[in-house]
C-alpha cells in the first residue's frame, strides 16, 4: 500500500532521518523529517497552471508548531491553534528565505510549502529541522527547485564551535547562528552574538556550510531512490526577448538619466515616465503591459547593475564604501522616556523608549515552556514612509521580522535584571525609507535607549551591505539603497558596537556566495559601523545618568522567602492592599526579591515601609512609630511596623499612676512606642512612658546622656 523512501545519517552526532511515502500521498511530496526525538512533517503542493496575467513568483511558506508535539492543551477559551506566534512567523521566514533564489526565473506558478511540528523533544529546536525537510520535499516533488539546500545551527563556547546544539548546550553560548546553503556556497544566515569579531562570525557561517554537506548528500540519495519526474519549464517567449532588447534600444538612455537623480522621489518620478512611454510604444495585442513592466524591470537592472560594475559609481553618486549622511538626535519627545531620531540620507526612524515595571514582561508561552521576557522591540512600516496610499493593518511578517532583526542587536548589550530593574519597550516609527530601515532601527533603539537612562554596555550600530555580481566581476557595495536591494544579489545586514557583532542577516538571490565575497563584505560593513556610530555618538555617547521624571521609580529589596505569604496575603488581600494604600506596584519573586515602583519617591517609600513592617521581626530597645487601634481597661493596643500590633499596658502608658487608658490616649492617636520585650505567647510588649514622644528617643537614654554631661 505505501511506497516509502527512507534515507538515515549521523549528523553532528544525532541520528536524522528523512521519510517520504507514507503520508500525504496527495500532496507533490511530504517528507518526516527526524532529528532525535523532534520531528516535523514537510508538505510541499505547487499548481499546474500560472494565472492569467500574473507576473510574480507566489510562494507560501507555513510553519506551526503543535502543542500535543509536546504533550501540552492550547491556552485560551478555544483551546486550539490559532494565529501563528512571533517564532512561527519568524521560522517560516527563515525558511522561506533560502528556497526563494532556488525557483527558477520565469516559473511562476504558484507554491505552498507547510512544515509542522508534529513532535518536540526538548532538545533539538524543530526550525532547523523543518528546513532540512522542506528541502528534501522540493527535491523529490518534481518543482522546478535548484537545490537541495542544507541548513545547521552553530553555537560558540569557550572558543569552541558547536554544530547543531542542544537546547541546553546553546546555555551560556556567545552565539546562535542558523545558516543555509547549497554545495556551491551560503544563502542564509540569521544570528545573535555576543560582540564576536568578524573572524570569528565568518568562522562560524563556514563551519555551518562545511557542516550540513551530509545533509544535503542525503536529500541527493533520497531523491534517487524515488523522487518525481522534473516538470517541464516553460520556454522562453521569443516575443519578450525581442521586447528587451527593442526596449532596451530605444530607452536605455532614457533610464539611465532618470537614475543620474540623486533624490528618490525624482528618481521614481522620472523612471515611471519613461515606463509610462514605454506602455503607451510596445502596448499591443500580442504585448501586454505585463510582459512590458517585466522588460522594463529587467532594463533597469541592466543600467544600474552595468554602471556599478564598470564604473563604481552608484545611483545617489556614492563610491562602494561611503556611508550616506547621518543626523541623529536625541530627546526629541519630551513626554516619552526616551526618544531619538535618526536620519540616514533619505532613511529616518523615529524611536521611542518606553520603561515598565515587571508586571509589563511579555509571557511567552511556547513548546518548550513559559517564559518572560523584558526587552521588547517592535517595528512600524506606514505607506507614507515610501510615500504611497496603502493599506494600513497588523503588523506582517515583515515588521515581525525586521523587529526581531533589531532585537538581536541589542539584546546582548542589555543590563542585567539586578542592576536595571526594568522591562524596556522600543518602538520604532519608520518615517522614511530608502534602503536599511531596520539597521535604522538598530541605530535609532540605541540612541533612544541611551536618552531613557538605559546603562547599555556600549552603543550599536548597524549598517546593511549590497552586492552586485555579474560572472566573476562582483562589487560590495556599503549602506545600500532601496533600489540596490531590490536589483541587486544580496542583503547583508551587520550591527554591533566597537568590540564586536551583536547580529548578522544575510540573503541572497542568487544560488550562493563564497567565503572571499562574505570576507570582503564584514571587512566593509565593520568600517561602515564605525563611522556610524562615530555620528551616533555626536547625539549621545553613554546613558545619561538618571531616567526621565516621567518613567516609573524602582526600588528593589529581599525579604526571606518564608515571609513571602505575609507580604502576598490571603489571596492577594495584603499586596492589594498595599497597592490602593501606596499607588505603588509590587513585584515580587518565588526567591523573596521584591521590585517597588510608582511614579514618585513618596508611594515607593510608603509602600517599602509598609513592606519591611510586614517581614521584618519588632527589636527589643528599639523604638517605632505607631497608631493606637483599640483601648482597653488594661491599655491599648498600638499598630507599628506597617503591620504589627502590640499592647502598652497601662502601666507602660505614663510615669504617674493612669486610672483609665482613655486618660492618656484615644483610638487613632498617633504615638512612639519603645518595644520593651515579648509575653508568653509571644506577643509584643511596648512601653510610652519610656519614650520621649517629642524626640522620639528612649528616655533611659536621655538620662546617661545628661548624667555624662553633668560628669
Amino acid at each position: 500500500m505505501f511506497n516509502v523512501f527512507k534515507k538515515e545519517i549521523e549528523f553532528a552526532g544525532k541520528k536524522l532521518t528523512l521519510e517520504t511515502g507514507k503520508i500525504a500521498r496527495q500532496a507533490d511530496s511530504c517528507v518526516m523529517v527526524t532529528l532525535g526525538g523532534t520531528q516535523v512533517l514537510c508538505a510541499v503542493t505547487a499548481s499546474k497552471s500560472v494565472r492569467e496575467g500574473q507576473d510574480f513568483f507566489p510562494l507560501t511558506v507555513h510553519y506551526q508548531e503543535k502543542a500535543y508535539a509536546a504533550g501540552k492543551i492550547p491556552g485560551g477559551f478555544f483551546k486550539r491553534e490559532a494565529r501563528p506566534s512571533e517564532k512561527e512567523t519568524l521560522t517560516a521566514r527563515l525558511i522561506d528565505r533560502p528556497i526563494r533564489p532556488l525557483f527558477p526565473k520565469g516559473f511562476l506558478n504558484e507554491v505552498l510549502v507547510m512544515c509542522t511540528v508534529v513532535a518536540h523533544d526538548m532538545e533539538n529546536d524543530p526550525d532547523m529541522v523543518a528546513m532540512i525537510g522542506v528541502s528534501a520535499a522540493l527535491t523529490m516533488s518534481g518543482i522546478p527547485f535548484m537545490g537541495p539546500i542544507g541548513a545547521a545551527r552553530v553555537g560558540y563556547k569557550d572558543g569552541e564551535y558547536l554544530l547543531n546544539p542542544t537546547l541546553q548546550e546553546m546555555e551560556g553560548s556567545e552565539l546562535d547562528l542558523v545558516a543555509a546553503g547549497t554545495k556551491e556556497g551560503v544563502l542564509m544566515v540569521e544570528s545573535e552574538a555576543s560582540e564576536l569579531s568578524e573572524e570569528i562570525m565568518l568562522g562560524a557561517v563556514m563551519h555551518a556550510w562545511n557542516g550540513f554537506q551530509p545533509v544535503i548528500d542525503a536529500i541527493i540519495e533520497l531523491a534517487e531512490m524515488g523522487a518525481k519526474e522534473m516538470w517541464d519549464m516553460p520556454e522562453a517567449d521569443p516575443k519578450v526577448e525581442k521586447l528587451e532588447k527593442d526596449l532596451k534600444a530605444k530607452y536605455e538612455k532614457d533610464v539611465a538619466k532618470a537614475y543620474s537623480n540623486t533624490d528618490k522621489m525624482e528618481r521614481y518620478a522620472a523612471k515611471d515616465a519613461v515606463k509610462a512611454e514605454a506602455v503607451e510604444a510596445f502596448l499591443s495585442d500580442d504585448i501586454t503591459k505585463e510582459m512590458i513592466g517585466g522588460a522594463f524591470k529587467q532594463l533597469e537592472a541592466d543600467v544600474v547593475r552595468g554602471s556599478i560594475i564598470k564604473t563604481g559609481n552608484r545611483i545617489d553618486g556614492r563610491d562602494t564604501k561611503t556611508v550616506r549622511q547621518i543626523v541623529a538626535e536625541v530627546g526629541i519627545l519630551p513626554r516619552a522616556h526616551g526618544s531619538a531620531l535618526f536620519t540616514r540620507g533619505e532613511t529616518q526612524a523615529l524611536v521611542v523608549t518606553t520603561l515598565g515595571t515587571g508586571q509589563d514582561e511579555q509571557i511567552i508561552d511556547a513548546l518548550e515552556g513559559e517564559s518572560r521576557s523584558r526587552f521588547l522591540l517592535h517595528y512600524n512600516f506606514p505607506p507614507y514612509s515610501v510615500g504611497e496610499a496603502g493599506r494600513v493593518g497588523p503588523p506582517g511578517r515583515r515588521e515581525i521580522g525586521h523587529g526581531k532583526l533589531a532585537w538581536r542587536a541589542l539584546n546582548p548589550l542589555l543590563p542585567a535584571a539586578e542592576d536595571f530593574p526594568y522591562t524596556m519597550r522600543n518602538v520604532s516609527e519608520i518615517t522614511e525609507s530608502n534602503g536599511s530601515s531596520s539597521m535604522a532601527s538598530v541605530c535609532g533603539s540605541s540612541l533612544a535607549m541611551m536618552d531613557a537612562g538605559v546603562p547599555l554596555k556600549r552603543p550599536v550600530a548597524g549598517i546593511a551591505m549590497g552586492l552586485i555580481k555579474e560572472d566573476k566581476d562582483f562589487a560590495v557595495l556599503s549602506d545600500i539603497l532601496g533600489d540596490e536591494d531590490h536589483l541587486g544579489d544580496m542583503d547583508f545586514k551587520v550591527a554591533g558596537t566597537s568590540d564586536g557583532i551583536t547580529s548578522l542577516q544575510m540573503d541572497i538571490k542568487i544560488t550562493s556566495i563564497n567565503e572571499d565575497i562574505m570576507k570582503i563584505a564584514l571587512e566593509q560593513a565593520k568600517d561602515g559601523r564605525i563611522f556610524i556610530l562615530e555620528e551616533m555618538n555626536k547625539a549621545i555617547a553613554e546613558a545619561r545618568g538618571e531616567t526621565s521624571s516621567h518613567a516609573p521609580q524602582i526600588v528593589s529589596m529581599k525579604v526571606p522567602v518564608d515571609k513571602i505569604r505575609d507580604v502576598i496575603g490571603t489571596g492577594g488581600k495584603v499586596i492589594r492592599g498595599i497597592t490602593e494604600e501606596t499607588g505603588a506596584k509590587v513585584d515580587i519573586d518565588d526567591d523573596g526579591s521584591i521590585k517597588v515602583s510608582a511614579v514618585n519617591q513618596e508611594s515607593i517609600d510608603q509602600a517599602v515601609k509598609i513592606i519591611q513592617g510586614i517581614t521584618e521581626e519588632p527589636e527589643v530597645g528599639k523604638v517605632y512609630d505607631g497608631k493606637v487601634v483599640k483601648c482597653v481597661d488594661f491599655g491599648a493596643f498600638v499598630n507599628f511596623m506597617g503591620a504589627k500590633d502590640g499592647l502598652v499596658h497601662i502601666s507602660e502608658l505614663a510615669d504617674e499612676r493612669v486610672a483609665n487608658t482613655t486618660d492618656i490616649i484615644n483610638e487613632g492617636d498617633t504615638v512612639k512606642v519603645l518595644c520593651i520585650g515579648m509575653d508568653d505567647r509571644g506577643k509584643v510588649k511596648l512601653s510610652m512612658k519610656r519614650v520621649d514622644q517629642e524626640t522620639g528617643e528612649p528616655r533611659e537614654a536621655k538620662k546617661r546622656e545628661k548624667k555624662e554631661d553633668a560628669a
